[in-house]
């Protein structure tokens, strides 16, 4: 079911498992209520989020699916801790198994993120490091198709799941992401919570052909990071999650060890820019499993631009 020729020996076997997982995990989502109530709430994660039955259930698949994979530490976003598989594994696995979850019952693109590390003896430490020390990123999307994008530091490759194998096919060659674009992503619901610099942004890019842009813009916002990265890489454009005023977004909301810290490295290997809003992401260092940070990626001149900002407002 996995992708193969270009993967690297002691990584086919977790990429198998976890095409295998996404492959099932694929027919379920398709199927929707007929598989039951997916997206009711069944609790919540250890950090306070709603937890939907889907994420349980994607979760289990994925730490199932690994044993005998090399991977010795799983660091889920659904748990607290980190899971020990492999005693002698050589890999360190974290994922978002169900990311966008808030979407499954509108029948919107949900995925999977994931990020692989070489494993240290600690579980903590083999993931409360640099993102520039990953091996691999990338992640499975539920939509229209189901598709896997992948980098392992060699530019990123895409293949699209055939709904009559299950096999995922690759297609195309490496991709890049487009020099330019008219989009923006952001939830502007959120403006007057923003820092100067975000808001000074995004003003100038709503004042259209008359701003300094001297263009017009479109907004676009999914609320499912997978689906926002995918049309990114596809078509360009920038995507923002900053921090802003509101308790519990002062590091804003995306988790650095399953969600920002994969996007990034897939975004810079397509040729992007991926930073908390002045720094470049994968240069940071989480200080708990569970740490959160600003995201701000895409096409390379509009991430600057924003860098830029928060500079001047030093």
């Amino acid at each position: 079911m996995a992708p193969a020729g270009m993967i690297p020996a002691h990584l086919e076997a977790p990429m198998q498992a976890l095409s295998r997982v996404a492959s099932d995990l694929a027919q379920t989502i398709a199927r929707g209520p007929l598989e039951g109530a997916l997206g009711v709430e069944v609790g919540s994660n250890s950090d306070g989020d709603n937890q939907k039955a889907l994420d349980v259930m994607a979760d289990e698949a994925f730490a199932a699916a690994l044993p005998g994979t090399g991977v010795r530490w799983y660091a889920s976003e659904e748990q607290e801790t980190v899971q020990e598989i492999d005693t002698d594994g050589a890999l360190a696995l974290a994922i978002d198994p169900l990311d966008g979850s808030s979407n499954i019952d509108v029948n919107v693109t949900i995925g999977t993120i994931f990020s692989i590390l070489p494993a240290l003896e600690g579980a903590d430490e083999s993931f409360l490091r640099s993102g520039r020390d990953q091996i691999a990123a990338g992640y499975f999307i539920y939509g229209p198709m189901t598709a896997l994008v992948v980098t392992f530091g060699d530019g990123v490759f895409s293949f699209v799941r055939d709904p009559q194998t299950g096999r995922f096919v690759q297609v195309g060659d490496r991709m890049k992401i487009p020099a330019t674009s008219s989009e923006f992503a952001i939830n502007a619901s959120n403006y007057h919570q923003w820092s100067k610099p975000v808001r000074a942004y995004i003003d100038d890019c709503l004042l259209g052909l008359e701003g300094p842009r001297a263009k017009n813009f479109n907004m676009r916002w999914v609320a499912s990071l997978v689906a926002e990265a995918h049309r990114i890489l596809t078509r360009g454009g920038i995507f923002l999650y900053p921090s802003d005023s509101r308790p519990g977004y002062e590091q804003g909301r995306l988790r650095m060890v399953y969600e920002c810290a994969p996007i990034a490295m897939l975004v810079e290997q397509a040729g992007g820019r991926a930073t908390t809003g002045p720094k470049p992401l994968l240069d940071q260092r989480p200080d708990q499993l569970h740490a959160r940070t600003p995201l701000i990626f895409g096409t390379p001149e509009k991430v600057d631009r924003v860098t830029a900002y928060h500079e001047r407002a030093e």
